[in-house]
């Protein structure tokens, strides 16, 4: 590989999209996964891209990651929340010494990152994007939605401006920050209503507008927001989700306003499951809920912030990770009896 490879670690929804469209434009782009018939098929095939945003398909290098030889001055890390530490260990001995490591996934995961690599090599990523893995080969891109990176010390050094135009190819409104951590944040608060409409199989959109749920996602966001707000995170907002709703002492009604807009927003878009229901009800695997989650009551036990609406969510997932509940809407009426 030439020193200008860019090497993306974990090839699924959100890698396998963002490297689909990095290598279309021309830039030298290697796809690692843990999936053999996923690598096998990307290497004879391509990666078929489909939805309503864009279809094509797209000649790519991919390998296992027994496969993979030499550093990288860029790598991109986009495996689950969960396979992080384990990820970054596997990719360390292929990271350059003036090499970075990109989070592109959802959680905290620049905090493991930086303890395997170093802050001053981890750059922080927020993706909001809608994607699911369908089967080797082929990934749904559902829609479009906010994209922005930044150094976890708010600084724009010449790595973060690198992955802000690699980023830029794939979402042009991509945004550069110094306050990647708001970004991160926000994501949380808006995740953790995600992954309580996974507790049903009814869409996103269809769980956000049942009114006989709405303090379940408002005490939802609420704790996550309590959280940042001890840490010293000013949260910032996207794509219906405003934090500064969900804050002490903010208006009920403005709460409501921004959960129907999350409603709305999730209504136009062809992924109208979020991936934490494709991990329970079709892959039947484990979700991200411990490292996304659970990880909140940690920080909010650390404040002194209580949090026992996050503590019940992630029983409650746990409980369907373990067939001991069915994702119905039963389920989500648990969260009712806090």
């Amino acid at each position: 590989m030439n020193e200008n490879t860019i090497l993306i670690w974990g090839a699924g929804a959100i890698g396998g999209t963002l490297g689909a469209y990095l290598a279309r434009a021309g830039e030298d782009v290697l796809l690692v996964d843990i999936v053999e018939p996923h690598v096998e098929a990307m290497k004879r095939d391509g990666l078929f891209l489909e939805g309503p945003v864009e279809t094509f398909q797209q000649t790519v290098k991919a390998a296992l990651p027994s496969e993979v030889k030499g550093q990288f001055k860029r790598i991109i890390l986009a495996v689950k929340a969960h396979h992080t530490r384990d990820a970054v260990r596997a990719l360390k001995p292929h990271l350059a010494d003036n090499g970075t490591v990109l989070s592109a996934q959802n959680g905290l995961n620049e905090i493991v990152i930086a303890e395997e690599v170093g802050t001053e090599r981890t750059i922080g990523c927020f993706v909001n994007f809608g994607a699911d893995w369908l089967e080797p080969g082929r990934i749904l891109f559902g829609n479009r939605a906010a994209v922005a990176v930044g150094g976890l010390d708010g600084q724009a050094t010449d790595a973060v401006r690198d992955y802000h135009r690699l980023l830029s190819i794939f979402e042009p409104k991509a945004v550069l920050t110094d306050n990647i951590w708001g970004y991160l944040w926000g994501k949380l608060g808006y995740g953790s209503l995600l992954f309580a409409t996974a507790l049903t199989n009814a869409s996103m959109s269809e769980n956000l507008a049942s009114e006989r749920h709405f303090s379940v996602y408002r005490r939802l966001g609420q704790e996550v927001m309590a959280v940042a707000k001890a840490r010293g995170v000013k949260p910032l907002g996207f794509n219906g989700f405003d934090p500064d709703t969900f804050m002490p002492g903010a208006d009920e009604t403005a709460a409501h306003r921004s959960v129907a807009d999350m409603a709305e927003f999730n209504r136009h878009t062809a992924k109208t499951h979020s991936g934490i229901w494709r991990d329970l009800a079709v892959r039947k695997r484990k979700t991200e809920v411990d490292a996304q989650i659970a990880i909140i009551a940690v920080l909010g036990r650390e404040a002194g912030i209580p949090t026992p609406a996050i503590s019940k969510l992630v029983e409650l997932i746990h409980d369907i990770e373990d067939e001991r509940r069915e994702q119905s809407w039963p389920t989500l009426d648990e969260m009712l009896t806090l």
